[in-house]
């Protein structure tokens, strides 16, 4: 298909607005521009086209036959440009808000505090995939991710929710149980559940407990399963503790020995850089980062330092 042969944009709305004001001074206020520069756009117009479109006199202007057809095209051209881009953008403010995050973050952060963003702004319909696989936004219907890493994703604008650190997790009932909790050592006489995304062997470490086999216990492969597991007293877990900020407030888990290892990753809210001006996603983000700066201030995560 051969390119289209078009003059440029800015002659065009010079010309049209002229022709439907009937005045060159009309349509350089309309136009917020000198009325040089709309004399100049439509003389340059009318040498692409290769005929005059006004006749010029001292005080006024008229169309030539060529300009009145010409005028009434770019007149209803204009006008259906103006009502396609308000419905597109009437379209993207009602279409939903489509959110990718892993599902422990969703269940255990985002959906409890969820209804206050909703509370907020009405107008945004939300919709939430969880995964823990990168999105491709440009094959997809994906908006924003909330992801648990570097911060460092091609082509995308990345913005810190909030820093994070592992704890270690238990039942209240293990603390004074038959073997209490009171020093890290005293995780020998309790089963450890480990997660494959955190290390034991470095929270003992951190912890300066010598005695304790990093290897023992039991691996699961998600951390939701690791915080039911401590909810049901069945041993002393590692997670990251935004994860469990509504269950150590509510008394469903304790941190028996106060010790949290800071890590280098942290979650961040991930869009692709086309995206950055969609009102709903820096609607959606300023809220999020007030809830994160929340997080912060009862506990539940910090900020890294920069």
């Amino acid at each position: 298909m051969k390119a289209r042969k078009l003059p440029s944009l800015t002659a065009l709305r010079a010309f049209e607005a002229a022709a439907r004001l009937m005045s060159f001074s009309r349509a350089a206020d309309e136009l917020n521009v000198t009325h040089s520069a709309v004399s100049r756009q439509i003389r340059e117009l009318e040498i692409f086209i290769g005929r005059p479109l006004f006749h010029r006199s001292t005080r006024r202007v008229e169309l030539t036959a060529a300009g009145a057809r010409y005028a009434g095209v770019l007149h209803r051209s204009f006008d259906e440009m103006a009502a396609a881009t308000q419905d597109a953008q009437e379209r993207d403010r009602a279409a939903p808000l489509v959110i990718s995050t892993m599902d422990s973050f969703a269940i255990k952060w985002l959906i409890p505090r969820l209804s206050r963003f909703q509370d907020a702004h009405p107008e945004i319909g939300v919709r939430i995939r969880t995964s823990d696989e990168l999105v491709d936004f440009w094959r997809g219907d994906v908006d924003l991710a909330i992801r648990y890493g570097t911060g460092r994703y091609p082509r995308c604008v990345s913005t810190l929710l909030m820093g994070e650190e592992v704890i270690a997790i238990c039942s209240p009932a293990l603390v004074e149980g038959d073997h209490p909790l009171r020093t890290p050592d005293d995780l020998v006489h309790h089963r450890l559940l480990h997660n494959e995304r955190h290390d034991w062997l470095r929270w003992l470490e951190r912890a300066g407990a010598t005695s304790v086999a990093a290897n023992g216990g039991v691996t699961m492969a998600h951390s939701l399963l690791v915080i039911e597991a401590a909810i049901r007293g069945d041993g002393v877990g590692l997670t990251r503790r935004a994860l469990v900020e509504d269950d150590l407030r509510a008394g469903r888990l304790v941190n028996p020995f106060g010790i949290g290892v800071q890590v280098s990753a942290s979650y961040y809210i991930v869009t692709p850089k086309e995206s950055a001006a969609d009102a709903r996603i820096k609607a959606f983000t300023a809220w999020a980062r007030r809830e994160a700066r929340q997080s912060v201030r009862s506990g539940a995560a910090f900020v890294p330092p920069a």
